[in-house]
């Protein structure tokens, strides 16, 4: 049951940094569980409307044990008389019937795992790989696809089907390196409702340009500009540097984790305790540990003289 919640959470948009706080566990113990599927939930299995449930075969072991005959027992049920019959003899007749042994053997013998579009067709499979290699995204294949072939079906296929062929390695449809093409580089799949922190597409909202940063603070003759950056280290271990230019004093804070309440809310702490003379800036490494960082300018009460400058990278 728990699995099946984890792939609930992170189908739900959840990362796994929350998905592991939620069962106490680390978070590379939760992609354990995810990548081998490329982080495709697996579909939920279903019964077939048509297929006998265990109530039923409860009844036939019932009514069997009674010594009814075989179009007694379908009447009963309102079955096909054949379809009791092949019941019966297909899970060992009536001396050997077992209602819970057989409903087991029928949900498991039920899996034929339907091929994929991409493995019958090795025309349609070599030119999706051919495009792929030219790093070609997945929805401009299935687009180009479309155009290609108007009135051939059999050639069109869906950007969500590339994804899974390339992420779920087990259908073994797909090269692995092929993923090496794909624009993201991920290995896993996100859901469509995942978002850093209600951030779309994992970009920092209102990241204020290092190029609005004054000119003293390039030069390095006054202090109270600061950088920042989050480490991570073993065990799930965070600490956040903050660096002061005019002096290189550096300042050390451990950090529960890099989800961004908790960075900002640690440095947003420590900043404090500096007089305001020493809070003019903070240039901060483009990482989502700072998403909040309209709330750390707000929290270190001077708002006019500490905006956070988001970089590509730590200036040096």
């Amino acid at each position: 049951m728990e699995k099946n919640e984890i792939w609930g959470r992170w189908k739900a948009g959840q990362s796994m940094h929350a998905i592991g706080r939620a069962y106490g566990r680390p978070h590379p113990t939760v992609r354990k569980l995810l990548l081998p599927r490329g982080g495709i939930a697996p579909i939920a299995r279903r019964r077939s409307r048509l297929a006998l449930i265990l109530a039923e075969r409860e009844d036939i072991l019932r009514r069997i044990a009674s010594g009814s005959s075989v179009r007694e027992i379908a009447r009963g049920l309102s079955r096909a008389t054949s379809t009791v019959s092949r019941e019966i003899v297909r899970h060992g007749g009536r001396p050997a019937y077992r209602a819970h042994d057989t409903d087991g053997q029928a949900w498991q013998s039920a899996l034929r795992p339907k091929r994929c579009l991409l493995a019958m067709n090795r025309k349609l499979r070599d030119i999706v790989a051919s495009k792929l290699i030219l790093d070609w995204s997945p929805e401009q294949i299935s687009g180009w696809l479309k155009n290609r072939y108007p009135n051939d079906e059999s050639m069109h296929v869906s950007h969500e089907t590339i994804y899974r062929s390339l992420f779920v390695q087990a259908r073994g449809v797909l090269k692995k390196e092929l993923m090496d093409h794909l624009r993201s580089k991920r290995r896993m799949r996100r859901s469509r409702h995942f978002s850093e922190h209600g951030h779309s597409r994992g970009q920092i909202v209102d990241a204020i340009s290092i190029r609005e940063r004054p000119a003293e603070a390039d030069d390095r003759a006054i202090p109270g500009y600061w950088e920042g950056d989050l480490l991570a280290g073993g065990k799930n271990s965070y600490f956040a540097t903050l660096v002061e230019r005019h002096s290189h004093f550096l300042m050390l804070i451990k950090v529960r984790s890099k989800d961004t309440a908790v960075v900002v809310a640690a440095l947003s702490k420590h900043v404090r305790k500096l007089p305001p003379t020493l809070r003019r800036s903070l240039t901060w490494d483009r990482g989502l540990e700072m998403a909040k960082h309209k709330e750390f300018t707000v929290a270190t009460d001077v708002v006019d003289l500490s905006p956070v400058y988001c970089v590509p990278k730590t200036c040096g």
